[in-house]
């Protein structure tokens, strides 16, 4: 009887009904473990754009050098799939945009995260390295382009160390804040235990701080990737950044349409993998 009248994988798999885990859940309100996937009202909102921008392209309401049809962008995908676009394959386009953030926030994490647990950690480390982090952390990346062309020249290592710097300080404040977000009781009740400083740091303070550096490392990914697109702007004729600011100037809306889904679905689904890789490594985050 309670099999038949339990939910289906599917609208588990759809928000349209709690899981196992969530139905056990007495009050939902306030508490992030409860709210399920939601996917369903995801697809519904896709679609509806989907509706309203064949609608307002199909009857006039947009001008195609605003914004183009549905059939100008597929038409010119295919072209783009085909013959590339400046005698460069489309997926070269993707993959050297994919490289450069991830080489970008990767950098950024290796740095960034070690710097963040000393600054949490260490009155020295906090007092040599916060006025230095707080000064420039404010500054748009953007903003450091002239000077990065001034030191490191037009070449690859220009671009990947503008995104280098987007996600330096999103991952220093996230680690230092992983730091701060841990309970002293554990600290106290690992010492008590005759932990070392080392078993603390490796034991407790980095498994609780794992959750706000994998926040940290999703957010620097986002931002990498609205960071890319300027990067690229530093003399690059490869990616999709650069793929969109050239059609751009040849007024080829349909290009950066789809450079600019490119960019969406890739961060989309780097979003994803990050969650699922965040579910298997931390499981233990929301639940104290």
């Amino acid at each position: 009887m309670s099999d038949r009248n339990s939910p289906s994988s599917l609208m588990i798999w759809l928000g349209l009904a709690d899981n196992s885990f969530t139905r056990q859940k007495t009050v939902k309100f306030g508490d992030a473990s409860a709210v399920n996937s939601g996917r369903a009202y995801g697809i519904i909102t896709v679609l509806l754009l989907l509706v309203l921008w064949w609608i307002s392209t199909s009857f006039g309401w947009i001008k195609p050098i605003y914004w183009p049809s549905f059939g100008a962008v597929f038409s010119r995908l295919n072209q783009l799939m085909v013959e590339g676009f400046r005698n460069v394959e489309l997926w070269e386009h993707v993959s050297i945009s994919v490289y450069r953030v991830l080489s970008g926030v990767f950098y950024g994490a290796i740095v960034g995260v070690p710097l963040g647990l000393s600054m949490g950690l260490s009155s020295v480390a906090r007092g040599m390295f916060d006025p230095i982090v707080e000064f420039i952390r404010p500054i748009p990346p953007l903003a450091l382009i002239p000077l990065i062309i001034l030191w490191f020249g037009i070449d690859e290592f220009a671009k990947i160390f503008l995104l280098f710097l987007a996600s330096l300080f999103i991952m220093t404040i996230a680690a230092r804040a992983g730091v701060n977000s841990v309970r002293i009781s554990k600290v106290h009740a690992a010492y008590s235990l005759g932990a070392s400083k080392l078993q603390v740091l490796t034991r407790v303070i980095l498994p609780n701080a794992l959750p706000e550096m994998f926040t940290g490392l999703r957010t620097a990914m986002g931002v990498c990737w609205g960071t890319v697109v300027a990067a690229e702007l530093v003399a690059a004729d490869k990616g999709v950044g650069s793929m969109i600011m050239i059609a751009k100037n040849f007024l080829q809306t349909d290009t950066v349409v789809i450079g600019i889904i490119i960019i969406g679905l890739i961060g989309f689904g780097i979003e994803i993998l990050m969650r699922i890789i965040e579910a298997k490594l931390v499981p233990w985050r929301g639940k104290g």
